[in-house]
């Protein structure tokens, strides 16, 4: 019996709508949103109709992550984000059971550039939205040096 446990999900989508940050009573921020990502491969219908497929997950993000994604990502920006899958229950006002699944997003982090985004307050320094202090420290970028010619390369 193997005690493997692995909850991971890498998503890279639009978002259908602007997020808005709610708080709950304790204050804790949480933003709630839609991510339509395409799918890799189509059925013959869509390719027939000559359209894309894409399916419409449902996100949350919690304190710093929901104040990031508030702050720069609006209706059609591009987001890449790292979470877990996430299934919930509660009872409705007619005593039905309702059940929702959903990821939870641990980190979220530009895939356009400014000019493409169209984000007014994005600056370097906010690329990746703060990690949980448990969490590991993303590596910067290595600083590469420019070489001058082509006649330098070693091949």
């Amino acid at each position: 019996m193997s005690s493997l446990n692995l909850n991971k999900v890498v998503l890279c989508g639009r978002l259908t709508a602007d997020p808005e940050l709610k708080q709950t009573q304790n204050g804790v921020a949480v933003v709630t949103f839609t991510l339509a990502v395409n799918r890799r491969f189509q059925s013959r219908t869509a390719d027939a109709a000559g359209g894309q497929q894409a399916d419409f997950i449902s996100l949350v993000a919690w304190r710093q992550t929901a104040e990031f994604i508030s702050k720069y990502f609006k209706k059609g920006s591009a987001l890449c984000v790292t979470g877990s899958i996430q299934t919930r229950s509660w009872q409705d006002q007619q005593g039905q059971r309702r059940y929702a699944t959903e990821v939870v997003v641990d980190e979220a982090m530009f895939v356009d550039s400014r000019n493409e985004s169209g984000s007014a307050g994005y600056t370097p320094d906010a690329y990746a939205a703060p990690a949980p202090a448990f969490s590991t420290p993303v590596a910067e970028a290595p600083n590469f040096e420019e070489l001058k010619a082509d006649d330098d390369l070693p091949f």
